[in-house]
């Protein structure tokens, strides 16, 4: 008989159930057009120091056997760093990597912190870098001489970021963080799990961080800021939860185009919702993994995802309890003639690669 005392009392980190779900499971291995990987990372600095790729000849090899032309590596941070990781890949592997560059956000506490960063850019512009990643730090935790958070609409940050425009770089930029990040830890938070093993991703202290709204406003006037700036919102624009937002900031900046990036989990939730938005901006999408180290069984997971009209399945294969929420998902079935610009063209356009 079943110990339904001991079921009641089961704690959840120790619920992993098994799906009975009998359908089908579609292998997509190559991508029907080659694929221009927007967002991944390549480098150091999330690795304490240690290169994300020990074997560079390895990595290509990955992306021939599964379609993958291209992949920017957002890693370059500035100065010596930005040269580190463009002779490590672009050069060594021309056609293979683009590298972005980062700034420093801290120096806009100093008096001369503007001129700073636009000496940054250029800089990094001469050592080979071909975009500029802009991450969540800004807004969450950058902060000001007098102590207050710097928001990603500050003017200075407008300068900065039309001088990237200028320049001819796009803007890679992560604002915020999903919603239940921002909201409190309890019984209802759909993120529990996550959060109780990453716990310096919760941003739902009021006292110390902007809500998630604030923050995704902040992000919008930004770019309505820069209209000569191209953007690519990470994340499906930070707010992959809710499409509506997006739809409004896509149709208001001509400017703005989101990635896919990190995403699966939640437009797998809404696929027919998020094709609808593909459908209404069918250049305005790009195809990124933001899984690393870089992996086959990854991409295939990602082509599956865009191209089948699979249900109920596992986004996070490896993992006994899914990685962001204890849901399963399913595919976007995106109608033949939307792939190639999903896969490429867009990403060739915002990269000038045409």
């Amino acid at each position: 008989m079943p110990d339904w005392d001991g079921i009641s009392a089961l704690r959840l980190a120790d619920w992993t159930p098994r799906s009975q779900l009998r359908a089908a499971e579609t292998v997509v291995n190559r991508p029907a057009y080659a694929a221009i990987d927007i967002h991944n990372h390549l480098g150091r600095w999330l690795s304490d120091g240690e290169w994300m790729v020990p074997d560079v000849d390895d990595l290509v090899a990955v992306l021939d056997a599964h379609g993958v032309e291209t992949i920017v590596n957002l890693d370059g941070m500035w100065g010596d760093e930005v040269t580190a990781n463009v002779e490590r890949y672009d050069r060594a592997h021309p056609g293979r990597f683009l590298t972005f560059c980062q700034l420093d956000w801290a120096v806009l506490a100093e008096a001369d912190g503007v001129g700073q960063l636009l000496e940054s850019l250029d800089d990094s512009v001469s050592r080979g870098a071909r975009g500029l990643k802009v991450w969540k730090n800004l807004g969450l935790t950058v902060r000001d001489a007098d102590g207050s958070l710097i928001r990603p609409d500050d003017a200075r940050v407008v300068t900065v970021l039309q001088h990237a425009g200028t320049l001819g770089l796009p803007v890679l930029i992560h604002t915020a963080d999903p919603i239940a990040f921002f909201e409190p830890v309890d019984a209802f938070n759909e993120r529990l799990d996550e959060l109780a093993t990453a716990r310096d991703w919760w941003f739902g202290d009021r006292d110390r961080h902007p809500s998630f709204d604030e923050l995704l406003d902040a992000h919008a006037a930004l770019v309505l800021a820069c209209a000569e700036t191209t953007f690519i919102g990470a994340h499906v624009g930070g707010a992959a939860e809710d499409l509506d937002r997006v739809e409004r900031l896509l149709a208001a900046a001509d400017n703005y185009t989101v990635d896919i990036a990190g995403r699966i989990a939640e437009l797998g939730r809404q696929p027919r919702r998020f094709a609808r938005l593909v459908e209404g901006f069918p250049d305005r999408v790009l195809f990124g993994t933001d899984t690393y180290p870089v992996s086959g069984e990854q991409y295939a997971l990602h082509y599956r995802f865009i191209e089948t009209d699979d249900e109920g399945f596992r986004y996070d294969p490896g993992s006994s309890i899914p990685g962001q929420g204890r849901w399963a998902v399913s595919a976007l079935d995106l109608p033949p003639q939307r792939l190639e610009a999903l896969y490429r063209g867009n990403a060739r356009r915002v990269l000038g690669l045409d």
